[in-house]
């Protein structure tokens, strides 16, 4: 895996990565090895959250939620405890001394993400003083604001990563992250000097949410349930008319806007259906698999040869199985195949943020016109002396 070839070493070293998506399952983290040319994973594990605290947040996400000033402070600190309890763990089972990591990257937890003028923002909790306190480790937080505050989308931030992790001069690739929001990144190989990068929009988080209020589970283990149904043509149109399809690149979403009320308001205006919940089900997920390979075929002048699969996504076999019937050109694969487990890609990415922001290395980002280069996030250091 090669990096920009202007870079020096850098603070090498051990680094954690610490995020939890869309989908709030818990918090996933990644102990890697950075230098300039190579990340080497370490450890990985995912701490879910207590189901009162993750209930908490579900409450925090809804698009009427009102919370307190209070509220929202004891939510940041409980997040961030439970990142830092998460790292801790980490260390603790892979026999590494907090002294012996260079920082941890944390991403937080989104609770909204709103790029649009006049007022964009992106909020996420996870307190990252807690987090160099309570572990003792330099921690490098706030990904998103500055982009956001010169007029970027603030999201989505991995595709850099994508490159240095996974593009090749020799060809073009793509990767997809499939969360609870879709991201697919480009990565142009010799065919152009810029990587692009952009939501498609949801990816498992309307089929999480659909099948938990139908079967009360957290998600549909391997797309089961989805491959018993078949698509309901007339919803599948009408989910596709949505604006935010439409709109041209650089551009984000998030749960605010993709969510079950979302699901729906759609399906009220087909109030005298009969129509089967694993049909509906069936439906949402075409519905991600069509909104991915439409943001791929959107793509002009390059013709990437491999489209590798990450986040959650990567294991639904329905949707892995459409995406290929629907994109029958492109070789598809999880990121496995270049020794990444596809379920902590984004774990492993703010861990290179992290690398990249003690280094002093910018970055440069894909979520605006002309792309932003950015030193990214703030560092939290836990003490400097007695």
């Amino acid at each position: 895996m090669s990096s920009p070839a202007h870079l020096d070493n850098g603070a090498e070293g051990l680094y954690v990565g610490l995020i939890s998506g869309t989908s709030m399952d818990g918090v996933d983290a990644a102990l890697v090895h950075l230098s300039d040319g190579e990340l080497r994973t370490v450890a990985t594990a995912t701490a879910p959250y207590p189901s009162a605290l993750r209930a908490r947040l579900q409450d925090a996400i809804e698009p009427d939620a009102r919370l307190t000033l209070h509220a929202f402070a004891t939510l940041d600190i409980e997040v961030g405890l439970h990142f830092a309890a998460t790292a801790q763990d980490l260390l603790r089972d892979a026999a590494v001394g907090a002294d012996d990591v260079v920082a941890i990257g944390s991403h937080g937890q989104t609770l909204r993400h709103h790029a649009l003028p006049p007022f964009p923002y992106s909020v996420q909790i996870g307190n990252p003083s807690t987090i160099a306190a309570a572990t003792g480790i330099t921690t490098v937080a706030d990904f998103r604001s500055l982009d956001i505050a010169l007029g970027g989308q603030g999201a989505p931030l991995v595709p850099p990563f994508h490159q240095w992790c996974f593009g090749a001069a020799e060809e073009a690739r793509l990767v997809v992250n499939i969360g609870g929001i879709a991201n697919v990144s480009l990565l142009p190989g010799a065919q152009s000097p810029l990587t692009l990068g952009y939501d498609s929009g949801p990816g498992n988080c309307l089929m999480d949410d659909w099948i938990r209020q139908c079967r009360n589970v957290d998600y549909d283990v391997d797309g089961s349930w989805a491959e018993s149904g078949i698509v309901i043509r007339e919803l599948f149109e009408s989910l596709l008319t949505d604006p935010f399809f439409a709109i041209a690149p650089p551009k984000s979403t998030g749960r605010e806007y993709f969510n079950h009320a979302y699901v729906v308001r759609h399906l009220t205006e087909y109030a005298d259906r009969d129509w089967r919940p694993e049909d509906i089900q069936s439906t949402l997920c075409q519905l991600t698999v069509e909104t991915i390979a439409a943001a791929i075929e959107d793509i002009p002048g390059v013709s990437p040869a491999m489209l590798l699969v990450c986040g959650g996504g990567a294991r639904n076999a329905s949707l892995i199985r459409r995406l290929r019937s629907r994109l029958p050109t492109l070789r598809i694969e999880a990121t496995d195949v270049f020794g990444i487990n596809p379920d902590f890609v984004e774990a492993s990415a703010f861990a290179w943020f992290a690398y990249m922001r003690v280094s002093g290395f910018p970055i440069r980002l894909t979520t605006s016109t002309p792309p932003h280069l950015l030193y990214l996030g703030t560092v939290h250091e836990p003490r400097v002396g007695e």
